[in-house]
């Protein structure tokens, strides 16, 4: 099972429905709006590298903490926290596979201070007539993939994002209403505590 399936990787919902913008918004105007975001949390519709869909519920808390729960028939719960990534699997009686969080291109958007300015991170910056759509890379790591972002404005709003990991594989999730500022549980981002209920 590769990990990229179940990570957040063009939008099915209709994105002429979406407000139109002047121009496309500037690479410091998005840092400032990831770094301003401390908690979120909204649905997600995920298409998987084999073009499987599946959906869920994401929770984020920045700096480096995420989870999706994916939604039934899927029994796939992804964790980010204590610098790594681990996917657990409903259908194994193994522990989760683990990962460097920072191996991963979704470190780029969950890192302490996001600075898409930074030389050499981002490697596309383009408008498509609705959406700023950027595409970023850890500039040191190229290796470890990259993540494609795509923003609308009036708000600036992150709606979908695609990573493409190391092998190429590709998975895009498309973000639902996104609701901010709630307060998490520490326990909800920690791998330990996820694998400790599942062995009791």
């Amino acid at each position: 099972m590769k990990f990229s399936r179940f990570l957040l990787a063009p939008m099915l919902v209709a994105l002429t429905a979406l407000p139109a913008m002047a121009e496309k918004l500037s690479l410091t105007e998005l840092s400032g709006y990831i770094n301003g975001l401390t908690t979120l949390e909204a649905q997600f519709t995920q298409i998987n590298d084999d073009e499987t869909i599946s959906t869920g519920k994401i929770l984020i808390s920045r700096p480096g903490r995420a989870r999706f729960e994916y939604d039934p028939p899927e029994q796939t719960l992804v964790i980010a926290g204590g610098q790594q990534l681990a996917v657990f699997d409903g259908k194994s009686n193994t522990g989760p596979e683990q990962y460097p969080l920072k191996e991963t291109p979704l470190n780029l958007i969950l890192a302490r201070d996001v600075d898409l300015a930074r030389s050499g991170m981002v490697v596309a910056h383009d408008y498509d007539g609705t959406a700023t759509v950027v595409t970023a890379q850890d500039p040191e790591n190229p290796q470890y993939g990259n993540i494609q972002l795509m923003f609308t404005a009036d708000p600036v709003e992150l709606r979908q994002w695609v990573i493409t990991d190391g092998s190429g594989a590709q998975t895009t999730v498309i973000l639902g209403a996104l609701k901010t500022g709630m307060q998490f549980n520490t326990a909800t981002f920690s791998i330990t505590a996820e694998i400790d209920k599942r062995n009791r």
